[in-house]
């Protein structure tokens, strides 16, 4: 028996959608989905876009980064957060983690915001990591406070929520999902980008299409281009498997949520293994990572010959060659980044995961463990 890592299942409505659109009905599948998507986050404007990157790179777009300008992120995170930066030759700033939830450390990024005020600092991008938010009141607050802007990176929250409220619509200025990380990736791919400003979302929306403007009064093949823009733009057939999706988050996330329960009353008392802390009960445990107390690739590895695959969430960016020669950073740099890098391990957590299936990876996690000295 395997257990992946990840793994998605096609509903019949995913395949009912994608029959429309090559069947060639006369319904716009990327429309749907925006308004689907307004409705389910409430949020006031939504784009698609080609993937969960393209989201993030039009985001520094419509934001409007230039040369020289910084952008504050977490120093666990994709690396698609501080690429899209550097895209623009400007400078992403690394902030150390807390250690409980593997996001972004408040506390330091206060300090560094009172310590670095400066035109230059345009945002804070900050990363969801499994779906668990940090404190976004308090946030919210610090970037009023230092006039910075705040992009969520929301890629494993999609249909999370903060004080009763889906991530999206909790205030920040752009929030930004990844649809691939919910889906089969080489079936398809999907991001969104958010807002509730009408000034961010018309700029997005002329960029997102090559800039290119049309008078609505004259033919359709004459145009102008009014700025430097890029081709983002959902497939239709994406955009009908996606809508099948949103319908589905939230009872998947129930089903999440009930793995992760399994998850933690099983393996709360194992030896070697700490689990998961959630600050609330609104964690969406879109990962399940855990932490093992020394020798995690070892045990990573006796699990994958047992059958499971794990992941991990994330390589600090400080490790990374480019980010660590680009800035000169050390491994000591970020401390609590280190430690949890040295430890984490992310186990399979999907919706079509059978109760047979969460029993074996119980099995064989307590199996490598009772190995451990």
């Amino acid at each position: 028996m395997k257990i992946p890592f990840c793994k998605y299942e096609s509903s019949r409505d995913a395949h009912s959608n994608v029959s429309d659109v090559l069947d060639g009905e006369d319904l716009d599948q990327v429309d749907e989905l925006e308004n689907d998507f307004i409705s389910y986050i409430g949020a006031d404007y939504a784009l698609a876009t080609s993937h969960g990157t393209s989201a993030l790179h039009l985001a520094m777009l419509a934001l409007d980064l230039k040369r020289g300008d910084k952008i504050v992120c977490s120093v666990n995170t994709h690396p698609s957060v501080p690429e899209v930066v550097r895209h623009f030759d400007a400078e992403p700033t690394f902030i150390d983690i807390d250690a409980q939830t593997y996001n972004i450390n408040l506390d330091k990024l206060e300090v560094y915001l009172q310590d670095n005020k400066s035109k230059k600092l345009k945002a804070v991008i900050v990363t969801h990591v499994a779906g668990q938010c940090v404190d976004l009141d308090r946030l919210y607050k610090m970037a009023k406070i230092y006039d910075v802007k705040i992009v969520e990176d929301a890629s494993e929250a999609l249909g999370a929520t903060y004080n009763g409220n889906k991530i999206g619509s909790t205030g920040a200025d752009i929030t930004c999902f990844n649809f691939s990380s919910h889906l089969k990736k080489d079936v398809c791919n999907g991001g969104m980008l958010v807002c509730n400003s009408a000034e961010i979302i018309k700029r997005a929306k002329l960029l997102s299409s090559h800039a290119m403007v049309r008078d609505e009064d004259s033919l359709e093949y004459i145009y102008d281009v009014t700025d430097i823009g890029f081709d983002y733009s959902m497939s239709q057939l994406d955009a009908a498997y996606i809508r099948a999706q949103i319908k589905e988050q939230d009872n998947n996330l129930k089903r999440v949520k009930e793995i992760a329960n399994t998850y933690s009353d099983a393996l709360e008392k194992v030896e070697h293994i700490s689990i998961p802390k959630a600050i609330s009960d609104e964690h969406p445990y879109s990962l399940y990572i855990i932490k093992i107390d020394k020798n995690r690739d070892s045990f990573a590895l006796e699990l994958k010959k047992q059958g499971i695959e794990v992941g991990l969430h994330y390589i600090p960016l400080h490790f990374l060659t480019y980010y660590k020669n680009k800035y000169s950073l050390k491994i000591n740099n970020f401390p609590t980044a280190l430690t949890s890098y040295q430890q984490i391990m992310s186990l399979p957590i999907y919706p079509s995961m059978t109760d047979k299936d969460v029993k074996f990876v119980i099995e064989k996690i307590k199996l490598v463990a009772s190995t451990r000295v």
